[in-house]
């Protein structure tokens, strides 16, 4: 995309669309009464009667007469009182700008930048909003209907009307931009069909990804899985025809491997639930099953791209849940890598069974930290609801910094309670070290802590993101399906990390 490398005013602006944040108090915007000179008086005429709305996260959109003009429609993004104004709802605002954009097939716009900043949203992070907002706003879903050989029309320029410093806005509208779009990769991966992304596929992508960013790469075959006695993937996939993988991305920005975080991801491209089957409305959607390993790939995929400071490995398991003769049982007794033992009590508990290898995995590989993404149970849900994310940890400080990135992205994290008793019951078992699952009631925690018994000391997190990576409906920031949920948050949290390091 071509972004002016010159501040424009309202003279010289050329753009198929002016976007301008109007709010309830409008005259506290800066130079405001330019824009009401150049356009003529009845735009401020208009809000003041409420023709254009000022709600937060209101669209207006008029063509413009003015011949001295160069755009040919101006979008009025209603922001609410100013002082009420949040990054979360700068975002959201201007992911339904993103959507107006895409629906008029807008190829190059103008930003009126002064008309969105405030105070406690300067220039430079306004921009990084908006360009988050407009981008993943506009990301629709692939599909594979047959139509006409249509050329999509995509935004391809982007100016600034501003007095802030140019290079400040270029610099953070690309950022927003990288953050949004690596987000939405993660929502592809997330839609693809089950027969279209299998686990080879997904080593494929991951491999385009780490030579296209330097990143080192390691894609484990079944053979080697056998050979290294990962017995938990291998169980899972042992119903399938489809062969597992394990996947690992290393992005090393210091001298030593060292102080090394660690991104392990729930890769289980289709899961029937095995013999402990899913219901007939329960299979539907088991396609996003691997929503935890597409939010690595995302978050790597910004970390190749800013290039932070610190040391990141990514490692995916990765396969499918199937039934056949061959495929594992209730009331097997399967071997870890780890060397634990565990009683499968439920098929369909199967990926804490594919993030143990993983995690000792990454845990082998040099991660002095963990981070764990699967969309794990049904529980988080029926505890936390659709827009919340579940988190379990052993380290207080490690799941603090992680909070205060979930809290700049505005990504809800909600942490649950990992007791002693749970880990009693999770250790329970007549003939193994472990069981996979203990029960319904408290099944989050049980799956997660299911995890955590493979991390040992290492500081840890454990993200259950089964109600927020699949979007029941559209919403603000994007459409229907994958979400893309956490790419954000932990690429923001690898950022403040290296920052506070090199403060150190």
């Amino acid at each position: 995309m071509l972004i002016n490398k010159e501040l424009q005013n309202f003279n010289s602006a050329t753009a198929d669309v002016l976007v301008v944040g109007v709010s309830k108090n409008q005259n506290n915007v800066a130079n405001w009464q330019q824009f009401v000179d150049f356009f003529g008086s009845p735009i401020e005429q208009w809000i003041k009667e409420g023709d254009i709305q000022t709600d937060a996260k209101s669209i207006t959109k008029i063509p413009v007469f003015s011949t001295q003009a160069k755009v040919k429609r101006i979008v009025f993004v209603g922001l609410g009182y100013r002082k009420m104004l949040t990054p979360d709802i700068l975002r959201e605002a201007f992911g339904l700008v993103g959507k107006t954009l895409r629906q008029h097939k807008t190829s190059s716009i103008a930003l009126w930048v002064d008309s969105f900043e405030t105070e406690e949203i300067p220039a430079s992070d306004a921009v990084i909003l908006a360009a988050e907002g407009m981008e993943m706003g506009s990301y629709t879903v692939e599909n594979y209907k047959t139509t006409s050989n249509v050329a999509e029309i995509t935004l391809e320029q982007v100016s600034f009307i501003s007095n802030a410093d140019i290079d400040e806005l270029v610099a953070g509208y690309e950022v927003g931009e990288i953050y949004a779009r690596a987000v939405n990769e993660a929502r592809t991966l997330i839609n693809k069909p089950g027969n279209l992304l299998t686990s080879t596929k997904l080593a494929e992508y991951a491999v385009e990804l780490a030579n296209e960013y330097n990143f080192e790469v390691e894609i484990l075959d079944k053979a080697q899985l056998e050979e290294l006695g990962m017995g938990a993937i291998l169980a899972v996939n042992k119903g399938s025809k489809e062969e597992p993988r394990m996947i690992t991305l290393k992005y090393q920005a210091t001298d030593q491997w060292e102080d090394v975080v660690g991104f392990v991801g729930k890769g289980v491209t289709f899961d029937t639930g095995g013999y402990s089957i899913k219901s007939k409305s329960g299979l539907v959607g088991m396609k996003g099953d691997m929503g935890g390993a597409a939010a690595v790939l995302g978050a790597m995929r910004i970390i190749g791209e800013l290039r932070p400071n610190k040391n990141v490995i990514g490692v995916i398991g990765s396969t499918d849940n199937m039934i056949s003769g061959d495929a594992f049982k209730p009331d097997d007794v399967i071997t870890t890598y780890s060397g634990k033992t565990v009683e499968i009590l439920n098929t369909d508990a199967e990926g804490r069974l594919v993030l143990a290898d993983a995690v000792f995995y990454a845990k082998q590989q040099g991660a002095n930290y963990l981070i764990d993404l699967a969309t794990l149970t049904g529980g988080v849900i029926t505890a936390l609801g659709y827009d919340k994310t579940g988190a379990l940890t052993n380290n207080k400080e490690f799941f603090e910094s992680f909070l205060e990135a979930a809290d700049e992205t505005g990504e809800f994290v909600w942490q649950l309670p990992l007791t002693e008793n749970d880990k009693k019951r999770i250790r329970k078992s007549d003939v193994a070290d472990l069981n996979n699952s203990p029960g319904s009631d408290g099944h989050m925690i049980f799956g997660g802590g299911f995890i955590g018994e493979f991390v040992g000391d290492t500081p840890w997190i454990h993200l259950d993101i089964a109600g927020t990576s699949d979007a029941m409906s559209a919403y603000d920031l994007g459409p229907k399906g994958g979400t893309g949920v956490m790419v954000r948050t932990l690429a923001t949290l690898i950022e403040r990390l290296a920052e506070e390091d090199s403060k150190h």
